[in-house]
């Protein structure tokens, strides 16, 4: 008879190689690291302070200041707050977030980052300068957010409706569309203008023309 409790020990003494491997597997540096590395290589913190800046006086002082870095610009931000007041601010009637709630709830703040995102589309940022609600709410691209930011800025410059706050140079100004409107005489003469320059054809043809040797078939 073999004793049952020998065996137990005998096999709580065998070391268990997948478990200490496992356990010693230190962090992940693959490919996933270094495209993070690069999207974070491109935050640029003096922008950071022109945004912080910008927004803490459109929305006034009781948005306080974030820590400096980017990790404070993004807890700043995060709950999507501070981002529906700034949208709503540079609106001269209607104001496009409605309701405005300081929520601890993960997809609450996800939704008020949604709303501002609608907001600046509707104020006319491109959807191609707009981040996506995880880069700021997951951190997962803060230059991203940046540059939505940046270009929500210009078109308030742009638009001059007074309800900008800050220094006008902190943003370039976005080109503008110079539309022209003609009157119907001066429509009148421009077709009489390209009748000319396309002359007439009446009574031409081939005499005289020269189209090279003619191909012999023999």
């Amino acid at each position: 008879m073999f004793d049952r409790s020998l065996i137990l020990l005998s096999f709580l003494s065998i070391p268990c190689r997948q478990g200490v491997g496992m356990a010693n597997k230190g962090p992940s540096y693959g490919l996933s690291r270094q495209v993070q590395d690069k999207i974070d290589s491109k935050y640029d913190p003096e922008l950071e302070q022109i945004l912080v800046e910008w927004i803490s006086r459109q929305c006034g002082s009781d948005v306080g200041r974030p820590e400096p870095g980017k990790l404070g610009f993004q807890a700043w931000l995060k709950d999507g707050c501070i981002l529906c007041q700034l949208v709503n601010s540079l609106f001269v009637g209607d104001k496009p977030v409605k309701k405005i709630q300081n929520s601890t709830m993960a997809f609450k703040q996800m939704e008020q980052i949604s709303q501002f995102l609608k907001g600046a589309e509707a104020y006319g940022v491109n959807k191609t300068d707009m981040f996506q609600t995880v880069d700021l709410w997951e951190a997962k691209d803060l230059a991203a957010v940046q540059r939505t930011l940046s270009a929500l800025g210009s078109l308030a410059v742009t638009k001059d409706e007074g309800t900008y706050q800050g220094d006008p140079n902190w943003f370039f100004k976005k080109a503008q569309e110079n539309k022209r409107e003609f009157s119907d005489e001066q429509l009148k003469a421009g077709k009489n203008v390209i009748g000319l320059q396309m002359g007439s054809n009446k009574g031409a043809s081939q005499e005289g023309m020269s189209y090279g040797r003619p191909r012999q078939i023999m």
